[in-house]
């Protein structure tokens, strides 16, 4: 138990050194990159670095899984480097037993990623994201999804519409028992439309089977009321910008996921995409465990038999192999090519058996 502690804080101390590296140079990048892109717009130092703070989360959690392996590696190669590892299998302790320490140490750092650092990315990303747009000053139309239904915002010439619907397709293009309310610039409310359906054309809404109130001039809205089994309304949304607003999965905390999946599900849409991104993060903590194994498989041997600089190339090769085919599937998995399970849990359980079996082959021949 003293050896398996001793092996898993120092493995844990390598991490946190290199997760600080990391983030020491991400930010200093990120800090120029937001000074670039803000500079049109007069954005002070402190601001940019703001900017850069928030945005940096998202990229450590993205690269977790390569920081893991360097540690790794790290552990291992130091441990080689000062004889420990031949002390410790002169005492009787196998390869595959003294592993265990850093692998839990994995998984537990996996877990506290996805229960911890993950919310905090998602409040991070959500906050860089609307910082940027707020110092861009660029106007943007918005979609939310609630228990309530699907809503949008749309801007226009001297008009802003809130839209609400019960239901949507799969691009959001087509609305059904919806409603428009138009207001004025000032945020007086102008008129409303209910409709059994809308469907979204080049720069305007067809409306079917709609009732419009005027709101703004009429004393009795209901009275003058009109119905019109068909009619247009003008509007700047575009079905890749519906499509977008969702936002990426990542801006939304695990916690939170499985009700947005469901409410996306009620109003219509297709929430595969989301599917997979919680399922990815279920299986962050086993795909930290194989970057481990990786690293042990090839540079788990003794420094006095050369060749360190090639296996330390070949298990980075292994682990940026195995992080490239996690995105792939993730994109196949998204596409509906395979299925969602498949493209979470393959890459990490493919990653453990081979070097499962690269250990097996090197510690008993």
């Amino acid at each position: 138990m003293t050896l398996s502690l001793y092996i898993a804080r120092r493995f844990l101390m390598t991490f946190l050194m290199v997760f600080g590296i990391f983030a020491a140079i991400l930010l200093l990048i990120d800090f120029v990159e937001q000074i670039r892109r803000f500079a049109p717009s007069n954005v002070g130092l402190t601001e940019s670095l703001g900017l850069a703070a928030l945005n940096v989360p998202a990229a450590l959690y993205r690269i977790l899984p390569l920081i893991m392996i360097l540690s790794a590696i790290a552990l291992f190669l130091g441990l080689a480097r000062s004889s420990e590892l031949v002390v410790i299998r002169a005492a009787g302790r196998s390869a595959l037993r003294m592993l265990v320490a850093p692998i839990l140490t994995a998984l537990l750092i996996g877990c506290i990623a996805v229960g911890g650092l993950n919310p905090i990315v998602a409040a991070t990303s959500k906050q860089y994201e609307t910082l940027s747009a707020r110092y861009a000053s660029g106007p943007r139309s918005v979609l939310s999804i609630s228990r309530e239904g699907l809503w949008l915002r749309q801007g226009g010439e001297g008009v802003q519409t809130v839209i609400r619907a019960e239901r949507a397709n799969l691009d959001g293009t087509e609305l059904y028992s919806v409603t428009f309310l138009n207001f004025a610039p000032d945020g007086s409310p102008v008129s409303r439309i209910e409709a059994a359906s809308a469907r979204l054309t080049i720069g305007a809404w067809e409306i079917t089977d709609a009732k419009e109130w005027p709101l703004a001039d009429s004393p009795n809205p209901e009275r003058d009321a009109l119905r019109r089994e068909t009619m247009t309304l003008d509007s700047d949304l575009t079905p890749n910008q519906i499509r977008d607003s969702f936002g990426t999965p990542s801006a939304i905390a695990i916690w939170d996921l499985p009700r947005f999946i469901e409410a996306l599900e009620r109003a219509g849409f297709s929430a595969r995409k989301h599917v997979v991104w919680f399922q990815m993060e279920l299986a962050l903590p086993l795909l930290l465990a194989a970057m481990v194994l990786i690293a042990a498989g090839f540079t788990l041997r003794h420094a006095r038999f050369g060749h360190t600089g090639i296996l330390v190339l070949t298990a980075m090769s292994f682990g940026f192999a195995i992080f490239f085919l996690r995105n792939f599937t993730q994109i196949l998995g998204e596409n509906g090519q395979i299925p969602v399970v498949l493209a979470a849990w393959s890459p990490p359980v493919a990653a453990i058996l081979l070097s499962l079996g690269l250990l097996l082959h090197l510690e008993e021949g």
